[in-house]
């Protein structure tokens, strides 16, 4: 079973989807598994943490650290545009989580929360892929 959730995302911005996946696993009727937590596209990733005020500033300002905007990148001469950290910073971030869940519930900490982060330099859709695994 899959299915394809789509969020709009500005630059650098995260959003919650924890929601979703749980609804996700509740519609496949399955009692235990994993789900997998996939974001389509380079420049976007998924990862879990707790999603409060203080962290969804955090964590993009560190990520700036580690790969920043406006620094040369050699992707921009590959494809003359802008994005080179938002490759790096998705890779480094990783494009997957494979939740696990039993008893119909994600095995998730109580303030871990299944996010899709947009890296990418402009506004994007953010598609991401669930799918159950047995």
């Amino acid at each position: 079973m899959t299915k394809i959730i789509s969020v709009k995302l500005d630059m650098n911005e995260m959003a919650d989807i924890t929601q979703e996946v749980v609804n996700f696993v509740k519609e496949s009727g399955k009692n235990e598994g994993a789900v997998l937590v996939f974001s389509i596209g380079s420049t976007g990733a998924i990862t879990t943490i707790e999603y409060e005020p203080g962290l969804k500033k955090d964590f993009p300002r560190i990520m700036d650290k580690i790969a920043p905007y406006g620094e040369f990148y050699d992707h921009h001469l590959t494809w003359h545009d802008d994005n080179g950290s938002s490759h790096v910073k998705a890779s480094i971030v990783g494009a997957s989580e494979v939740i696990p869940f039993k008893e119909g519930r994600l095995l998730t900490g109580t303030w871990q929360q299944i996010v899709v982060i947009n890296f990418d330099t402009r506004s994007r859709e953010r598609k991401v892929a669930l799918q159950i695994l047995s």
